[in-house]
């Protein structure tokens, strides 16, 4: 009887520390994303790129909304809803070298060349309604959070995100 109760207490001390070793791992933070737009019918805009002179968003049929818009370095997971009726949406992060400055566009394609613009993951083309997770690590910094279907980015479809220390 003695033997089963030291397992017993030697199986419930090794629980008890890998329970407590999972709990100490922090847990990523998480940001909702919405990917919106108007609808298919209506016509998109084109120059609202970021970081385009003029700028006036108000103008954009479409777009991205990510709560909190600002997080602590670590761990980031980004629930993605395409809330589109009618439209294939994707979400990629960006990280922004240059905040202020364009980000590097391939005209003739009608999108962002995202192998020179800092791609740091993404949830691929969601069809609408469908949703996506994606957790990447990030420093602190200015990022971009952008739809890259050709001509969703130059209609406005982005968001700045923040990372701070």
């Amino acid at each position: 009887m003695k033997g089963i109760s030291r397992r017993a207490a030697l199986g419930l001390a090794a629980a008890m520390l890998m329970a407590g070793s999972a709990a100490a791992a922090p847990a990523a933070t998480l940001v909702q994303v919405s990917l919106w737009d108007k609808g298919a019918e209506v016509q998109m805009p084109m120059g609202l790129a970021y970081a385009t002179p003029g700028l006036d968003l108000a103008k954009a049929t479409m777009g991205i909304k990510a709560l909190p818009g600002a997080v602590k370095a670590g761990d980031v997971t980004f629930n993605v809803k395409n809330d589109s009726k009618d439209t294939v949406h994707e979400m990629i992060v960006m990280y922004l070298a240059n905040p202020g400055k364009p980000l590097p566009y391939l005209h003739a394609e009608n999108r962002v060349d995202e192998d020179k613009a800092g791609d740091k993951g993404e949830v691929s083309e969601l069809d609408p309604g469908k949703s996506g997770t994606l957790t990447v690590d990030l420093k602190a910094g200015k990022y971009l959070l952008i739809c890259n279907v050709p001509g969703h980015y130059g209609a406005g479809m982005w968001a700045e995100f923040t990372v701070d220390p």
